[in-house]
């Protein structure tokens, strides 16, 4: 591996784990608004969640230029399907309307925003719309730009010409 192959995969790693991390963050946080609601979770959300904390355990293990880092392109593509599977179950919610679909004004717009804590209801109408709608592009930006991140370090990195030792590579 050459000298600016390393130095990609640790930039890329650094990338992936500031996305996951993003990611984590704010669909946590919605799911503490739901919980607080007494609400049910969507299991997308939850699939989210799992992504987005094994991908930061990855990241972390791997971000390291050590062998086994480079060794780690099968789990590098199974993390590009599952960033990819996560980023169509999320698209597919809100689809081309992403902040006037009828899930995120019911779900998403109404939980972010606490309108849950506002009984009756006496607010704008589309109130709702504007709850959360950049967190939730910020969600579906940042799963898009670490799936593509996912998929680049798939295609960086090769099985090595010889074997070595597990080791740092030097």
């Amino acid at each position: 591996m050459g000298a600016a192959s390393r130095v990609a995969l640790v930039i890329l790693r650094i990338w992936q784990l500031i996305c996951a991390v993003i990611v984590l963050g704010i669909l946590a946080r919605f799911v503490h608004f739901v919980v607080d609601a007494g609400m049910t979770r969507d299991g997308r959300i939850i699939y989210g969640l799992v992504v987005a904390s094994l991908s930061i355990l990855f990241a972390i293990l791997c971000i390291a230029p050590f062998m086994y880092s480079f060794l780690a392109f099968p789990a590098d593509f199974a993390f590009f399907v599952m960033w990819l599977i996560l980023f169509c179950l999320l698209i597919t919610r809100t689809g081309t309307h992403t902040c006037s679909s009828p899930w995120f004004t019911n779900y998403w717009g109404f939980y972010w925003g606490g309108w849950w804590l506002r009984r009756p209801f006496l607010g704008r109408p589309g109130a709702f719309i504007r709850s959360g709608c950049s967190s939730w592009r910020t969600v579906l930006a940042f799963s898009f730009m670490v799936m593509v991140s996912f998929l680049v370090t798939t295609f960086l990195v090769r099985p090595p010409l010889h074997s070595r030792v597990i080791g740092p590579l030097v």
